[in-house]
């Protein structure tokens, strides 16, 4: 007998997965348009800085050979080799440790789900990237938050002291998002001791020039991401490369999606590698606005900037003053990162552009700064 329309809509769904639904979505950018919206003026004068873009774009040979590369009616290859061939000129270890993904967010979905099931843990020094923990929760596990010491820096005996029998992954990244500093190699080296798999995200790696690639040859439980939205422009065309033991990426690229990566992306990627001179001319040009934009913001009363190896400066405001700081920064047109609450309820993250959208920024902090409750205690 055929069911009514009716009947239908009353039967019984399976029920969601338990953890799925306790999920807190992870808060991405907005694009410029709702922005805009927010602080009533046209988008061209929206000022941008809250999610670690490239203000000069790609390479302008991207565009080139995007506009007249002729095979996009074809998939890509799922193999990715000759991807992969490339990135091992860039990543200077062999082709078979490397794999490329739909940028880093899918290689730590990836790998997540290769070592944490329910249950199982992943170790984090807080504060830092918001997708690990919301990637571990996606696989029905827990990430253990330890808080960095005062100077946001990792404390290695607490971290240690975290790990239990259910710890799968302990993830660092250096520099670290949002605080900019880096991971000595002697703690990277301790952590790895542990046998856990160490995930060392590099994504600010070309702001710093410095690498855990060489421990590579050390030690197989080291997973090293870097991606090309930061240095190379290509954040919209979302392309992240990791660097492991060539069994876990055999692994990987075995259960990875075929297509996850882009013709396009890949073309972009082949192409900047091409112009990496010209791209690092412009590292070194944010790197040059970014210290400009350090002596700037320490000259405003109520800032404490910390020091950064990024292409980001964390600042803090004062005390109790985030939340209105933020608001007026946003009802000026000027878009930062702030998170509202815990530690960094204090802080706004700055993502370095232009030289004049550093000096609007740092005017605008400084009007709100010397507004009433702005002063900072003596």
């Amino acid at each position: 007998m055929t069911q009514s329309k009716e009947t239908k809509t009353m039967l019984a769904m399976p029920k969601m997965l338990p953890h799925i639904q306790a999920l807190e979505t992870y808060e991405g950018v907005d694009p410029m348009e709702v922005m805009a919206e927010r602080a009533g003026i046209p988008p061209e004068k929206i000022i941008r800085l809250n999610g670690n873009e490239n203000p000069y774009g790609p390479s302008p040979k991207v565009g080139e050979v995007l506009g007249s590369y002729p095979n996009f009616n074809y998939y890509p290859d799922p193999g990715q080799r000759n991807l992969r061939r490339v990135l091992s000129g860039y990543l200077n270890v062999e082709p078979e440790k490397i794999v490329a993904g739909n940028g880093s967010d899918e290689l730590i979905d990836l790998l997540l789900r290769m070592y944490v099931g329910v249950g199982d843990n992943v170790i984090i020094p807080t504060p830092t990237f918001g997708m690990y923990s919301f990637s571990a929760g996606i696989c029905g596990g827990e990430a253990i938050p330890v808080e960095r010491d005062e100077n946001f820096e990792i404390d290695l005996e607490a971290m240690k002291a975290a790990i239990t029998a259910k710890t799968k992954v302990i993830f660092l990244t250096s520099p670290n998002n949002p605080t900019g500093n880096l991971v000595p190699e002697a703690q990277t080296r301790a952590l790895l001791d542990t046998g856990l798999i160490v995930v060392m995200d590099e994504a600010y790696f070309e702001f710093c020039g410095e690498t855990a690639i060489p421990l590579l040859s050390e030690y197989r439980n080291l997973v090293v991401l870097r991606t090309f939205s930061k240095w190379a422009g290509l954040a919209g065309l979302r392309i992240g490369v990791g660097a492991m033991d060539p069994e876990l990426s055999a692994t990987m690229m075995a259960m990875k999606p075929p297509y996850s990566v882009n013709l396009a992306a890949e073309v972009a990627l082949i192409t900047s590698l091409e112009d990496t001179p010209r791209l690092l001319e412009r590292v070194k040009q944010i790197v040059v606005e970014r210290d400009r934009m350090m002596g700037k913001l320490q000259r405003v009363p109520g800032l404490t900037p910390l020091p950064s190896r990024a292409n980001f400066i964390l600042c803090q405001v004062p005390e109790g003053r985030g939340q209105v700081i933020f608001d007026g920064l946003c009802s000026r047109g000027i878009f930062l990162r702030y998170w509202g609450g815990g530690r960094l309820k204090d802080y706004i993250r700055i993502s370095i552009g232009l030289p004049h959208e550093t000096d609007a920024v740092v005017a605008a902090f400084a009007e709100l700064c010397a507004e009433k409750g702005g002063e900072k205690d003596a």
